[in-house]
C-alpha cells in the first residue's frame, strides 16, 4: 500500500487468522500516533505495549474488522464487547485500537471502520461506544468528532 493513494469505499469486513499478522504490522507502524508530542517514547517500549494490548484483545470477546481496498487490507479496528464503563458500570463496546494505512488515510476507511463497529454494537444491545484518542492526533479527533462522539473524560498529564 505504500506510495499508493487510496480513494473510493473500502469493503468491511470481519477479520479472519491470517489477518493477525497484518493487524500487528500496521499497529506496530501506527503506534507513534497514540503517543502525546510531550512524551518521550522508546519504539521497543511502544510494541510491547502494543503486544500486550493485542494479547489482553484477544483473550476476550472482541470484535477484528477489516477494510479492504481494492482486495489490499487497508485498515482494521478491534473492539472489546465486554469492557464496561469505568465509572457507570454500564455495558458499551470499546473500540481498543484502529488503524488506517498511511496512503489510505483521508479516503474515509476509519469512517467505515467505526459505523461497522457501531452497527455490531448495536445488534448486541450495547447501548454505547467508548475509545481514547491522543489529544495530538487531530485527523483522528476530527473522524470521531464528525461521528458524534463526544468528550466525557480528560486525561491530563505534565511533563516534570
Amino acid at each position: 500500500m505504500e506510495g499508493r493513494r487510496i480513494t473510493g469505499r473500502a469493503a468491511v469486513r470481519q477479520a479472519a487468522l491470517a489477518d493477525r499478522a497484518f493487524i500487528e504490522d500496521l499497529g506496530k507502524r501506527t503506534l507513534g500516533d497514540s503517543v502525546a508530542h510531550f512524551r518521550i517514547a522508546n519504539q521497543v517500549m511502544l510494541e510491547a505495549s502494543y503486544d500486550g494490548l493485542l494479547d489482553f484483545v484477544y483473550h476476550q470477546p472482541h470484535l477484528a474488522l477489516i477494510a479492504e481496498c481494492g482486495g489490499v487490507q487497508a485498515g482494521f479496528l478491534l473492539m472489546l464487547l465486554t469492557m464496561p464503563d469505568e465509572v457507570t458500570r454500564m455495558p458499551q463496546g470499546f473500540v481498543a485500537y484502529m488503524a488506517v494505512e498511511p496512503a489510505a488515510r483521508g479516503a474515509g476507511i476509519a469512517k467505515q471502520l467505526l459505523a461497522a463497529a457501531e452497527d455490531e454494537a448495536r445488534a448486541r444491545g450495547l447501548p454505547y461506544m467508548g475509545l481514547m484518542v491522543t489529544e495530538d492526533n487531530a485527523a483522528a479527533r476530527a473522524v470521531y468528532e464528525r461521528a458524534g462522539y463526544l468528550t466525557e473524560r480528560r486525561l491530563l498529564c505534565k511533563p516534570l
